[in-house]
């Protein structure tokens, strides 16, 4: 039953649709009449506002580490309970009912929901292995899948439990189907030198 508890407090805490309230509140716009529609952080960017985009991501990030850090360290869940719960938060941001289902990519919350797991550590390395892939490759999609992947071989090489490799593989089909239209594009590398 605690279980079931938390999972269903960390998918309500991912579904806020914070981006959205942002917008509408801080700057009297919808942000999905932004850039890719997405109603995420970076189209709190794109209207036109750099510190409430920053706001945006902190919400984002939190609502995915406050209720899996609290249920992880506090309540003390582990194994595949902990799977779930880690899941839950990303999966309301990205399919989030105060959206109708349309909810955003869910980079930032997945960031929240590994700072919940694993403290500074795993943020730190998916927050490099994105950096590197997003400015290696020239599709969004791609980039992401990369470093998930990356981020996997980070988590085996440091003997990560079955929770996280769950909670990763949960996480990494989400983000998947959540970029699935640049999957299909034809993915280049970036020069390395400028011309």
């Amino acid at each position: 039953m605690t279980t079931f508890i938390w999972v269903l407090i960390a998918f309500l805490a991912g579904s806020l649709p914070f981006s959205v309230w942002v917008g509408r509140w801080a700057l009297h716009t919808d942000v999905r009449q932004f850039g890719d529609g997405n109603p995420g952080a970076s189209n709190v960017f794109r209207a036109g506002s750099k510190a409430w985009g920053v706001a945006a991501i902190l919400l984002d990030g939190f609502k995915g580490a406050i209720p899996v850090g609290i249920a992880h360290y506090l309540v003390g869940l582990e194994g595949w309970g902990l799977t779930a719960v880690a899941i839950a938060p990303v999966l309301g941001h990205a399919f989030s009912p105060f959206l109708r289902f349309r909810g955003g990519k869910a980079l930032a919350v997945t960031f929240g929901v590994w700072l919940g797991l694993t403290l500074w550590w795993g943020p730190t390395a998916l927050g490099l292995a994105f950096a590197f892939w997003f400015w290696l490759l020239t599709v969004e999609g791609w980039a992401v899948l990369a470093g998930m992947l990356t981020f996997l071989g980070v988590l085996l090489l440091v003997g990560a439990p079955p929770a996280l490799l769950g909670a990763w593989l949960g996480n990494a089909l989400i983000l998947a189907w959540k970029h699935r239209t640049d999957l299909p594009k034809k993915v280049g590398i970036r020069p390395l030198v400028g011309k």
